[in-house]
């Protein structure tokens, strides 16, 4: 039953606590402030009225199941976002590659929600973060930016953290188009000798067979570059004239290369034409590569050299990340300390050592299978550009050629470029415009 309950401060003024009647009757109920701290009534009168509405909320709230006690309540808003993550994230049970993309996620969500109570997280403000990242990042990573949002509140409601999702998006609200205002450039989609062209460069680039035959098979399979790479010997049988996708390999952010179901378990097999199943069972004829040390299988397409898989732990890239420099400054620390000033120098022998970076045992090139981003930097790009893209510290320059055999030999090695007669990215001449046909002369006969 409500009721106002006297009491006295230490001045010795006196004044009022409205108590009421819990549904779980475990304790007297007060009516507290956001701190959890009773609230204070200067009239009897004001406690009483104010006891009798939390009592007759909070039996209407037990009705409906949704009733939670002052004390957790005021525990729940003390949560933050930051924290409930954290406990979020050591429940879940996915696969690695899943993980990785939500940490991937978290850290466009943690700088501006992380500090605050998962519970006082507005519409407004995550409206205002959307903006700002859509200025800044594809519309797509937003997308899934807030999408991961999205899940981790609605766990957080699940929990009793917060009373809604606000980031939930209700159908039919906002400005309608016809037509998509940020629409994506429309994807380039080369023909079969453009296909043929750009294995041909491919193989030019790296010098040798991997690549062309490679580049050829996922055009005319449509294979994807995880299946691709994991496409083990024993799935690829030119006599029966298909390719069996039975695994991928996904890589880590780490380096390491995951043997995993394809995606979406879309285990399929592929007819071939003949001529592809000649020229990937020659390919398999004239390569016999050893089992590779990372998953014991052997591979159709191997990396570059017959070393072993990447070490892991943190790569390169994300020292030079963490130390605010490029690539090129991480590497001339390594490798010319002389080149570097020691500011600079002592900043990234500091986070190398923070983060426990392990240079990687024999050559660079040395590899049992390709890297995403190495074989995009260096073969594939170029191959289909005749650009190399912008790798610190080099800006992006075209690819130098010998104005020897069609179509030309790449150019190697520092200052190369100005031995290259030619280049790809020059464009074909164009065609003279059509003259227009010229009169004809007609006698009156045949008018």
């Amino acid at each position: 039953m409500a009721y106002a309950e006297k009491r006295t401060a230490r001045g010795g003024k006196a004044y009022y606590r409205a108590c009421f009647q819990r549904p779980d009757r475990k304790a007297q109920g007060y009516v507290v402030d956001a701190d959890g701290k009773a609230v204070r009534y200067p009239t009897k009168t004001t406690a009483k009225k104010a006891a009798e509405k939390a009592e007759a909320e909070a039996f209407e709230e037990a009705k409906k199941g949704r009733y939670v006690p002052p004390e957790q309540e005021v525990a729940a808003g003390l949560v933050t976002f930051a924290e409930f993550v954290e406990g979020w994230l050591k429940q879940q049970d996915l696969a690695p590659s899943t993980m990785q993309n939500y940490r991937r996620s978290l850290a466009h969500l943690l700088p501006k929600f992380g500090q605050l109570a998962v519970r006082n997280i507005a519409k407004e403000l995550v409206a205002e973060w959307e903006r700002e990242q859509k200025a800044q990042h594809a519309l797509s990573s937003v997308r899934t930016y807030r999408s991961l949002l999205h899940l981790i509140l609605a766990d957080a409601v699940d929990d009793g953290l917060a009373e809604k999702n606000i980031a939930e998006r209700r159908r039919g609200r906002g400005r309608r188009h016809g037509r998509s205002r940020n629409r994506s450039p429309e994807k380039t989609i080369t023909s079969m000798l453009g296909a043929l062209l750009i294995a041909e460069r491919a193989s030019l680039l790296s010098g040798r067979d991997d690549e062309f035959v490679a580049t050829i098979l996922k055009a005319y399979t449509g294979m994807r570059w995880g299946e691709l790479v994991g496409l083990e010997r024993q799935f690829a049988r030119p006599d029966s004239r298909a390719f069996t996708v039975e695994w991928q390999l996904y890589e880590l952010d780490s380096g390491e290369l995951l043997r995993c179901p394809p995606k979406d378990d879309s285990y399929r097999t592929i007819d071939s034409p003949d001529w592809l199943s000649l020229l990937v069972g020659g390919h398999m004829a004239r390569n016999s590569p050893q089992a590779c040390a990372c998953h014991g299988n052997r591979y159709v397409f191997t990396g570059r050299g017959a070393g072993g898989q990447r070490q892991p732990g943190p790569t390169l890239r994300q020292v030079a990340e963490a130390a605010g420099v490029s690539t090129g400054t991480v590497s001339n620390v390594l490798n010319r300390p002389d080149r570097v000033a020691e500011r600079t120098r002592v900043a990234v022998e500091k986070v190398i050592a923070e983060l426990g970076f392990v240079r990687q045992a024999g050559p660079a090139r040395e590899a049992a299978h390709w890297r995403r981003s190495g074989h995009a930097t260096w073969i594939f790009t170029p191959a289909a550009t005749g650009w190399y893209p912008k790798k610190a510290p080099q800006d992006a320059h075209p690819v130098p050629v010998t104005a020897g055999p069609w179509p030309g030999v790449p150019v190697r090695g520092r200052g190369g470029g100005g031995g290259g007669g030619g280049g790809w990215v020059f464009p074909p001449q164009q065609p003279p415009p059509p003259q227009p046909l010229p009169k004809q002369r007609t006698t009156r006969g045949e008018r």
